[in-house]
């Protein structure tokens, strides 16, 4: 018998009793705040591009610089612009000389009918050749300036003011008349770009042209600015089935591309229970809570519908009742049916039930 006590096990320790602090469940309203992040673009961008075709040989300006307008970007291979440029003046050269060989022509014939010596019909015929001369020397000359400007377009120019945020083309590259060569911000207002889910783009197109229905606040910033709803998508993206919207900031400080969060408040909603975030946790794919079963002293996971935030409160739009204690510190240390106890601050005396229960939320033990 003494060999048999001292092989068997020894009875496992029972598990110590957790303090937990909790929160009575009391329903209330909550100001909905829905956050967005967003991006700051242009209100409006360009892609200039050589309105000939060449082969690259300089770019003027990279990712970032802020160029003026007429400031010169790009400039393509000359070469057989200024060969176009020169035949097209040698045409109309000789076309200049045929016409006025074709006049002085016509101002002698024009004589000789006068005199007799020819039809009224000939003189029609030198007449006739006569304007088609000159036509073929009004076209003569607008080849040429045609050909004249042409060679001007071997410079890319900037239009208007702005910044330039993409390159699409190097030295060397052959582009074809028309091809982008460099992605340009305009400068001037600038939007917040971000995008919303289905059940909200209704919200958003209400909110158009309502000056602060918005609240923008940059990223690391604390200060936010308002801003507009300029622009929704009229259609979803058709991957994330997400609208895209543009919110007007104005002219601002802050830099293209910079990221920022955009701020949409809600109409207040009554009657939910607001807790704090550490009370909550996911379990079996659910969101849920521990509530404390006074009587047992045990706790229990209850699952809730969880609507939105409010600071750093979660909204809970369902699964509580009123009176309830929830627990607010400690939750993923807990497993069901624990057996708990109120916790009490050091150097004071433990809190009965029903005052334990309506305790601010803090760290557990």
């Amino acid at each position: 018998m003494l060999l048999l006590t001292a092989c068997s096990k020894p009875e496992p320790a029972p598990e110590p009793i957790r303090a937990v602090r909790t929160l009575t469940v009391q329903a209330g309203s909550a100001n909905l705040l829905h956050e967005y992040p967003a991006e700051v673009r242009a209100r409006a961008e360009s892609r200039p591009s050589f309105r000939v075709g060449g082969k690259l040989v300089k770019r003027m300006v990279n990712v970032g610089d802020v160029v003026k307008a007429g400031q010169a970007l790009a400039e393509i291979d000359p070469g057989d612009l200024r060969l176009g440029q020169d035949a097209a003046r040698a045409s109309l050269n000789a076309a200049q000389a045929q016409l006025a060989f074709a006049e002085s022509e016509f101002k002698r014939y024009v004589t000789l009918r006068e005199q007799g010596f020819i039809s009224g019909v000939e003189l029609e015929r030198r007449e006739a050749a006569l304007k088609a001369t000159r036509s073929q020397a009004e076209q003569a000359i607008a080849q040429a300036r045609l050909q004249t400007n042409q060679a001007g377009y071997a410079v890319l120019t900037a239009e208007v003011p702005g910044i330039v945020v993409a390159v699409d083309a190097e030295p060397g590259t052959v582009l074809s008349a028309g091809a982008p060569v460099l992605r340009l911000a305009h400068d001037g207002p600038r939007d917040a770009v971000f995008s919303v889910p289905e059940d909200r783009a209704a919200d958003m197109r209400a909110a158009l042209g309502k000056p602060g229905a918005l609240q923008l606040k940059p990223w690391g910033a604390t200060a936010t600015q308002p801003a507009a709803v300029r622009e929704v998508a009229a259609a979803a993206d058709p991957v994330t089935r997400t609208f895209l919207v543009r919110a007007d900031i104005g002219r601002t400080d802050l830099r293209l591309g910079q990221t920022a969060t955009v701020l949409v408040a809600m109409p207040p909603v009554p009657g939910v229970v607001k807790l704090p975030m550490t009370a909550v946790f996911e379990q079996g794919g659910k969101t849920s809570v521990w509530l404390v079963d006074r009587s047992a002293m045990t706790v229990k996971p209850q699952p809730i519908a969880v609507a939105g935030a409010d600071g750093n409160l979660v909204v809970v739009a369902g699964g509580l009742q009123p009176g309830q204690a929830v627990v607010t510190a400690g939750v993923h240390t807990l497993t069901p049916g624990q057996k708990v106890r109120w916790y009490a601050e050091p150097g004071a005396a433990p809190a009965p039930a029903a005052s334990a229960a309506t305790t601010a939320p803090a760290a557990s033990r």
